[in-house]
C-alpha cells in the first residue's frame, strides 16, 4: 500500500528502512517534517515524497506498541500519568523552607 500524500500523525516506513511519523506539513515551503521513532527529525520536499510514493518506496505503516521512544517518557512517568506531580511539587517547595533569599 504506498502513501501518495502525507498526513499528519500518520506512521510511514521507507523501503528498507525505519518507521517515521509525518509531524509537520508546510504548504508554503513545500515541505514534509518527519520524525523517526528515534527522536530524530527530518524534512522532505512535498515533490520528493509524491515521487518516492509513486515508486513505492514509501509505505503507510502501523504504529509502534511502544510509541514512547520517539517523545523521550519514562516507563514510570507513563504509569503515573502525572499523579505524583502535586507531590512532587510539594517536597521541592519544601526543601526551600528557611532560606533566606536576602541574606
Amino acid at each position: 500500500m504506498s502513501a501518495h500524500h502525507a498526513t499528519i500523525g500518520e506512521w510511514y516506513r521507507m523501503r528498507g528502512g525505519e518507521l517515521f511519523e509525518v509531524v509537520a506539513i508546510d504548504d508554503e515551503d513545500g515541505t514534509i517534517e518527519i520524525q523517526y521513532f528515534d527522536g530524530t527529525l527530518e524534512e522532505m520536499d512535498v515533490e520528493d515524497w509524491q515521487t518516492e510514493a509513486s515508486a513505492g518506496d514509501i509505505q503507510k505503516a502501523e504504529a509502534p506498541e511502544d510509541w514512547s521512544g520517539s517523545v523521550d517518557i519514562a516507563p514510570e512517568d507513563e504509569r503515573n500519568n502525572g499523579s505524583g506531580l502535586e507531590e512532587e511539587r510539594r517536597l521541592n517547595a519544601g526543601r526551600l523552607e528557611g532560606l533566606d533569599l536576602f541574606e
